[in-house]
């Protein structure tokens, strides 16, 4: 009996691994396709992305890179380019997609100030009132940046300016703590249309 069990052990043991191996072999399979996708994304290669994203039932478009978390909308957006914003969102890319410090492609957009990734994004379904670890959201951002442009696509598109950031100011504490500036009246602005469109001047928690 004893025999017969150890011969048993035996058997299953190349058994088991074999099934190890099957069940990893799709796993690196993707892995390896999610790392092409975005090393073509990187290398502007639109003909491999265009073939792999061909694929019926594939999720490259929103595959992540495992060291940041990024995916493509974070590279393209990082390198300033609308066109492959476009290109991506058309094609199923989630503009809300996090990378691992909870950064979006919009948080991006709006530290670099890339006025037109953001407003592509807004269109594709970012969320304007986004945050990054700190709490800030892209409006605060273009405040402190004095990025007039921004500041005004995001007002625009429903930014709320009193969210507060973890330190509990928001958009227009700070741009009041600038000393009246150029923002604080883009803002107050906002508040006036709104207004005449029958909405609160003011908007207490997310729009989005």
């Amino acid at each position: 009996m004893r025999r017969l069990r150890r011969t048993g052990i035996a058997g299953a043991v190349p058994a088991l691994g074999l099934a190890l191996m099957l069940v990893s072999q799709p796993v690196q399979a993707q892995m390896s396709d999610g790392y092409e996708f975005l090393k073509a994304v990187k290398d502007r290669d639109g003909t491999v992305v265009v073939n792999a994203l061909a694929e019926p039932g594939n999720t490259l478009v929103n595959t992540r890179d495992i060291s940041n978390g990024q995916g493509a909308l974070h590279i393209v957006t990082a390198r300033r380019d609308t066109q492959w914003i476009k290109f991506l969102t058309a094609r199923g890319a989630n503009p809300n997609l996090a990378d691992k410090d909870g950064v979006t492609p919009l948080v991006i957009a709006s530290n670099i100030g890339f006025v037109d990734g953001a407003e592509a994004l807004l269109d594709a379904g970012a969320r304007v009132d986004v945050t990054n670890s700190a709490g800030e959201t892209p409006l605060i951002a273009a405040v402190h940046r004095r990025d007039m442009a921004m500041l005004r696509l995001l007002l625009d598109k429903g930014a709320n300016p009193d969210r507060a950031d973890n330190s509990g100011r928001t958009a227009r504490d700070y741009a009041q703590l600038s000393g009246g500036s150029l923002a604080l009246v883009e803002i107050e602005k906002a508040d006036a249309a709104r207004a005449s469109a029958g909405q609160s001047a003011r908007i207490y928690g997310p729009t989005r």
